[in-house]
């Protein structure tokens, strides 16, 4: 909320306005929240015009209201779901990567988080360094922005990969400004899909903990809140990096129950798969 000055509405003059400071009241919150039959006896002022100041004031300052089944209507006609192509893992994703939003997927070389972000990539964009990848999404940013102010958007996905890459360089040591520039890039990111409407996808890799020695992503907990989605790829028992077959764990979601686990042959691109749901714990 402002700090009340004169002209701030009609009715709020100079003097008004010094009477209100002399007694403590400096800002709309101040005025909403005061009792106006004792600020107009402590003041000397008109109790109507103190109501008609603040009804005015509130209809200024307050936020809009917003009906819950107008914002559900505007998220379907807003939000586009894209397939990956493979069967499992869309159905993991809850029937594919979602607009607006941010999906990881994670694991190690050679485990096929590559081809499950691939999507169908038209233009790519070499950025070896955290600098050249802020330039690069801030204008994509641009270029999405003035697509779709002209009504003509057709930039609906967004692959990072990997995120790990130009981040991990950054992190740890002597270099203070690691930790800053990794929440600027995800800044970048979740704008790209919130305010813009793009699906982001990002690859990155996985680290041991140190305690319990069990694998998690990279990049610590600061980056663990950037997803909305996230997937674990592993190589399933009995076959090597060089099958295709990969077991993909969903380990965050809002849509669905974390733990679910599928069978995914990230070599049948665009081909049904059968698999069925492996076990897992769900949570």
């Amino acid at each position: 909320m402002g700090v009340l000055r004169a002209g701030l509405c009609p009715g709020l003059t100079q003097e008004m306005v010094q009477l209100l400071k002399s007694h403590g009241i400096k800002t709309v919150v101040d005025l909403a929240s005061a009792d106006l039959e004792e600020v107009a006896q402590t003041c000397g002022l008109s109790y109507k015009a103190l109501v008609a100041v603040r009804r005015v004031l509130l209809a200024q300052c307050s936020a809009f209201p917003f009906n819950g089944a107008d914002l559900y209507e505007e998220l379907k006609t807003s939000t586009a779901i894209l397939a990956t192509g493979i069967g499992s893992l869309d159905r993991l994703l809850d029937t594919g990567v979602y607009t607006g939003e941010v999906t990881e997927f994670v694991g190690s070389p050679g485990s096929g988080k590559t081809q499950a972000g691939a999507l169908q990539r038209i233009q790519v964009v070499h950025a070896f360094d955290i600098f050249r990848m802020l330039q690069v999404l801030q204008d994509i940013r641009g270029a999405v922005a003035q697509q779709v102010m002209g009504s003509s958007s057709t930039v609906k996905v967004v692959v990072v990969d990997s995120v790990t890459a130009v981040v991990s360089p950054l992190l740890g040591g002597q270099q203070r400004e690691g930790l800053a520039l990794m929440m600027q890039l995800a800044r970048e990111l979740k704008m790209l899909a919130r305010d813009l409407g793009v699906a982001v996808v990002v690859t990155n890799n996985v680290t041991r903990d140190r305690d319990s020695g069990r694998l998690k992503p990279a990049l610590g907990r600061s980056w663990s809140f950037v997803p909305n989605t996230r997937i674990l790829l592993n190589v399933g028992e009995g076959t090597g990096p060089l099958h295709s077959h990969r077991v993909a764990c969903l380990t965050k979601s809002s849509r669905q129950p974390t733990g679910i686990q599928e069978m995914v042959d990230i070599g049948s691109w665009g081909t049904p798969e059968q698999s069925p749901v492996l076990e897992g714990n769900q949570t």
